[in-house]
């Protein structure tokens, strides 16, 4: 195992990987090839939300596979399968036109999602365990690797669509899938390289302290419902203005810029925030996004101050609950803990791709889908302010 120098660094960037195909390619890129599917295969909202809805409901099922699973397998192997994995559920949504086997292929490529995900971040959690502010930093650095994903997928996919038209989805999936594939072997060599977290064998494990965590629960669940509908409709949105090729492009790039750029901006508050304040912050700051170009339709610096705002926001929702779970529990439980609430994540990004799109369908509008998940979000962020520091008394009173 490494351990000085910039080695322990190699491995955050490798680790970070994960959440690049995890997220920025096999979830968030599908928002910039929805509005060809929709045209090509005559969708309407609902039906092109329900993709995202299933993609969600993959990532519940991994999720509570890999909370089952974690203690036993160790979050290196689960890591590795779900990384060496999704590629091929790609390469599926490539083949299918039809909505059904579509889904099955975004179920598949959920459940290897919520895998690379809470097991990557138990990783990276492990890192820095006696230096608590690179240990934060290494955690927002790995959550911040979807960034890399969406600038990847931000600067070509809506090129292929401009000069290919709409039927050029299936290429588009493809191309995805070519991008996941060339992260495999990095991924893979940082999972070997980082340490296995400390499995420590009870006869009773300990139990998480659900109601003393409630407020970052319920504010981290409606920031799940808020944040996805954003990503999944708002080039739907911008195609809604007649937005260009480029502007889409620039802006999916902007978005993926944000999720690099987050850490640095919040490594302060992350550090300092014991409670639930980092989180509620996240939630205020993409509600606001979120509600900008509805509020100035049409304006391009609107939109523009919208995704910058939304890109080193919304990352910082998961990064802050990981750290919550690092200061707040005992190391035996990180894992589950981060299991628990990717969990409600799932549940959260389930409810709300379908929700907005009926929202959509029934006025007419992707707006208005739009703006329903902004108010969602700020009621995310007054939930979430309510969360306090546990007490080792209370962590204590649920062992």
């Amino acid at each position: 195992m490494m351990s000085k120098g910039l080695a322990p660094w190699l491995v955050v960037v490798g680790l970070s990987l994960g959440p690049a195909v995890s997220n920025g390619l096999a979830r968030f890129a599908y928002g910039l090839i929805l509005p060809a599917m929709q045209a090509d295969l005559s969708w309407n909202f609902t039906e092109a939300g329900w993709l995202n809805t299933a993609n969600a409901a993959g990532y519940l099922l991994g999720a509570l596979s890999t909370f089952a699973l974690i203690d036993h397998l160790g979050p290196r192997r689960i890591f590795s399968i779900g990384v060496a994995a999704t590629p091929i559920a790609l390469v599926g949504s490539a083949v299918f036109a039809d909505l059904w086997l579509q889904s099955i292929f975004r179920v598949a490529a959920g459940v290897a999602g919520a895998g690379i995900f809470i097991s990557g971040g138990a990783m990276a959690a492990t890192l820095f365990r006696d230096a608590p502010s690179r240990n934060a930093l290494a955690i927002s650095l790995y959550f911040g690797g979807g960034g890399l994903g969406m600038i990847a997928s931000g600067a070509v996919l809506p090129i292929i669509f401009e000069r290919n038209g709409v039927s050029a989805w299936p290429m588009a999936w493809l191309i995805l899938s070519g991008l996941s594939a060339l992260a495999v072997w990095p991924a893979l060599w940082a999972a070997r390289e980082c340490p296995e977290p400390a499995r420590i064998h009870v006869l009773v494990a300990p139990r998480l302290p659900m109601m003393k965590k409630l407020p970052a629960v319920l504010g981290y669940f409606l920031f799940a419902v808020g944040y996805i509908v954003y990503l999944t409709f708002l080039v739907a949105l911008m195609h809604e203005g007649a937005a260009s090729a480029e502007l889409i492009a620039a802006c999916w790039t902007l978005l993926g810029l944000g999720v690099i750029a987050a850490p640095f901006l919040w490594r302060g508050v992350l550090e300092r925030s014991a409670g639930g304040g980092a989180l509620a912050l996240a939630c205020l700051a993409t509600g606001a996004a979120t509600l900008l170009p509805i509020g100035l339709p049409g304006s391009v610096p609107a939109l523009v101050l919208s995704v910058v705002v939304f890109g080193l926001s919304f990352f910082i929702a998961p990064t802050a609950v990981t750290s919550f779970a690092r200061k707040n529990l005992d190391q035996a439980v990180w894992g589950r803990a981060v299991g628990m609430f990717t969990v409600v994540f799932a549940l959260g990004q389930i409810v709300g791709p379908v929700l907005a799109g009926f929202v959509s369908d029934l006025t007419g509008s992707v707006s208005q889908g739009m703006a329903a998940a902004g108010l969602i979000l700020l009621l995310g962020a007054a939930l979430a302010a309510l969360q306090r520091p546990l007490t080792t008394a209370s962590v204590e009173e649920a062992t």
